[in-house]
């Protein structure tokens, strides 16, 4: 399997070099649903009106623990990144 490295983002290019565990803000789910990203945390993460975030879940046995939200465009560079080179192999 070809090895592939990741680009060099706002994460780093590894789990070992992100930034891991900092609670950012605390928000609040209204009756809806619906939850608001404070400006401060939208300005420092680049997040703009329109943009897309994927949201991933981690569970531990049945439960939920987590959530992780990427930007879509991230997301589809690390597949592209990861999947990639194994197309290759058969296009």
């Amino acid at each position: 399997m070809a090895k592939t490295t990741l680009k060099k983002s706002a994460c780093g290019s590894s789990a070992k070099e992100a930034e891991c565990c900092r609670v950012e803000s605390v928000v609040t789910v209204d009756e809806r649903g619906q939850m608001v990203l404070p400006k401060e945390l939208r300005k420092s993460a680049g997040i703009r009106a329109g943009d897309k975030l994927a949201v991933m879940s981690l569970k531990k046995g049945n439960e939920f623990c987590c959530f992780l939200m990427v930007k879509i465009d991230e997301l589809t560079e690390i597949v592209k990144e990861r999947i990639g080179p194994v197309l290759k192999g058969t296009i």
